[in-house]
């Protein structure tokens, strides 16, 4: 058992009845009293480990809250036999830290990226709009499956037809049509539409 499990465990206290098998029980069945119980028994605990790792008491919020939510949507995920409560607890609180830090990388590449593209867009008179435009877009083709990504930017930013795409990529012709419609239907359900910006 980890240390952050043992302290979790020792912090249970008399919060509310009822064992991790239980309270885990009670949570798969719908329960609310038995998240609740969860919740007022460790929430400071997930707290904690969210400020320290993150330095940040918001993000250590909202980290806290997408733990309690995950264990409420996947109670029946715990398993009793494998270890403890507080144990899966702290394996959910660092999976979703993990995911805050990646978040934040994230957030921090395409600041970096829209403040480089504005900085020469001073110099080309660039509109600031299709700056961001270009970062959301590049942004979204980065999540794309390589094939796919593939070829919108061989059709994008060096401008071949579906064809000439097929003769640089060695592709069927039929699938790099495939290839750029799932791509396109991807990007258009990720991307803003004009009427939303």
């Amino acid at each position: 058992m980890s240390a952050d499990a043992t302290t979790a465990q020792r912090s249970a206290g008399p919060a509310g009845p009822g064992t991790d098998a239980d309270l885990a029980r009670g949570i798969a069945e719908g329960d609310e009293t038995a998240l609740a119980t969860v919740y007022r028994r460790w929430s400071p605990l997930v707290h904690t480990l969210a400020r320290r790792s993150l330095g940040d008491p918001r993000e250590a919020e909202d980290v806290t809250q997408q733990v309690f939510l995950a264990v409420w949507r996947g109670g029946r995920g715990f398993r009793p036999d494998r270890g403890t409560l507080a144990g899966w607890l702290v394996g959910i609180t660092r999976r979703k830290i993990a995911d805050a830090l990646s978040a934040r990388t994230r957030r921090t590449e395409v600041l970096g990226v829209a403040g480089a593209l504005l900085a020469l867009s001073d110099e080309g008179r660039v509109r600031p709009e299709a700056v961001l435009d270009r970062v959301l877009v590049r942004h979204e083709l980065s999540k794309l499956p390589p094939p796919q990504r593939e070829v919108l930017h061989l059709a994008f930013y060096e401008d071949l037809t579906q064809t000439q795409i097929a003769q640089r990529t060695g592709w069927p012709l039929g699938t790099v049509k495939s290839h750029a419609r799932r791509g396109l239907h991807q990007l258009r359900r990720c991307l803003p539409s004009p009427a939303e910006v």
